[in-house]
């Protein structure tokens, strides 16, 4: 199979931008001494790739704006593409490729990613084997929680044969996504909702949470099992699964998973046969932010979202003034538009903690590594956060601090902000 790995020259990724947003991680000198590579590893095929071409935009933006150095060392970017033309998203057997391709390219020192958690849970393993390593992984979307604590059967520490942590992240988890997504489901009124989730890790995930968390606050799930029913994305179409539903009479869907999955066609299947989302409401976590072709489809109208984290417009409402704010305002100056989703400003948060483990380390990957998993760990102060708040990494399970979670809805095609969540 032909590696799908796209090597993009930082120089020519974005043009030059104003420096009154630079606030580096951590300053930068001079002279640099040696050239690392930090890659990305993300789907740039199938649906997901505008959000995820975002990503790597923002990424090369912040970079170029610093100079690309910090410290000592001079930064470059390598691109991976953890997707196959033949599935249309990330794609299992490739994810396992770029971790083996990570781990061979000598001059690599880190990776931001993955976008899902399926594919992070194949990867981090293998980064985490690295003789000259562990090599850091840090994601700016994956919101499975067995990634960094117990969740399943063997979770975490099926992710860290070493017993040394390698992965961080800088979104909070799905068991605060599918909590808060149940908290605001009642709170609008719902009282009976049926589950659905897409049979992979991430789906399955959010949907046990909000499935525990909706029995818990005396929601009636009309569906079975712990993360109610799956989803064969292979199906063509789904009307026999809505019709079995419809007798239920449920004041919501909930769709756990990710759009990628034949969401288009599920969404027109439940409104054909349940009802538009002023009929029957339908709510879905961050697997179906970031979707041009969600958001434009009229089926998708008022439906509801949620978002590991704070969406780019709580962002510049919390702080109008601050580092992420102005780094959004250059993002749409120099690439002429806005990036797609709120994810992107994630990843130059993801990039920012791997540029300031960089310059405490000796340029070595266990040495980043250890940066970020042992002593103070890395902090983020609030001036520079491209996320308006301080970010600190948990030295014990790589997880950020924050819990922030948003709600959106669909409204006139687009992702609108309805509100900032606090888990209660």
């Amino acid at each position: 199979m032909t590696k799908l790995t796209r090597v993009v020259s930082v120089v020519a990724a974005a043009s030059m931008v104003a420096t009154a947003f630079v606030a580096a991680a951590v300053p930068s000198q001079a002279a640099a001494t040696k050239t690392l590579v930090i890659a990305t590893d993300v789907p740039l095929q199938g649906s997901s790739f505008d959000s995820n071409d975002s990503t790597n935009k923002a990424i090369a933006l912040y970079l170029k704006s610093i100079g690309g150095k910090v410290g000592k060392y001079s930064i470059t970017l390598k691109y991976y593409d953890d997707a196959t033309a033949t599935a249309g998203a990330w794609d299992a057997g490739q994810c396992a490729q770029n971790a083996q391709a990570h781990v061979a390219n000598k001059a690599e020192i880190a990776v931001i990613g993955t976008y899902n958690s399926g594919c992070a849970k194949i990867e981090v393993p293998i980064l985490n084997q690295d003789p000259k390593g562990p090599m850091l992984m840090v994601s700016q979307a994956n919101t499975n929680p067995g990634l960094t604590k117990s969740w399943n059967p063997g979770e975490p520490d099926v992710y860290y044969p070493t017993g040394v942590r390698n992965y961080a992240r800088v979104c909070t988890t799905d068991d605060n996504q599918g909590s808060a997504a149940a908290q605001f489901a009642k709170s609008i009124g719902v009282k009976s909702v049926y589950v659905l989730n897409d049979t992979q890790t991430y789906g399955q995930g959010v949907a046990q949470a909000f499935t525990t968390e909706a029995k818990k606050d005396g929601l009636n799930v009309l569906s079975s099992g712990p993360a109610g029913q799956g989803w064969d994305a292979t199906q063509s179409d789904y009307t026999a699964l809505f019709q079995k539903i419809a007798p239920l009479n449920p004041d919501m869907v909930y769709f756990g998973g990710i759009y990628d999955n034949n969401g288009g066609q599920l969404l027109k299947d439940k409104v054909a046969v349940l009802g538009d989302n002023t009929k029957v409401k339908l709510m879905a976590p961050d697997g179906f932010t970031g979707y041009p072709q969600f958001n434009s489809d009229p089926n998708a109208a008022g439906a509801y979202l949620t978002f590991a984290g704070l969406s780019n417009e709580l962002l510049v409402a919390n702080n109008p003034t601050g580092a992420g704010a102005k780094f959004l305002a250059s993002y749409k100056k120099t690439y002429g538009k806005a990036p797609v989703g709120s994810y992107p400003i994630y990843g130059v948060a993801a990039l920012q903690v791997i540029l300031a483990a960089i310059a405490k380390s000796d340029g070595t990957r266990k040495g980043v590594t250890e940066a970020v998993f042992s002593g103070t760990g890395v902090t983020i102060p609030a001036a520079q956060s491209v996320l308006g708040k301080a970010l600190h990494i948990s030295t014990l399970t790589g997880d950020t601090t924050a819990k922030d979670i948003t709600v959106e809805q669909i409204v006139g095609g687009q992702e609108t902000t309805l509100k900032a969540w606090t888990v209660k």
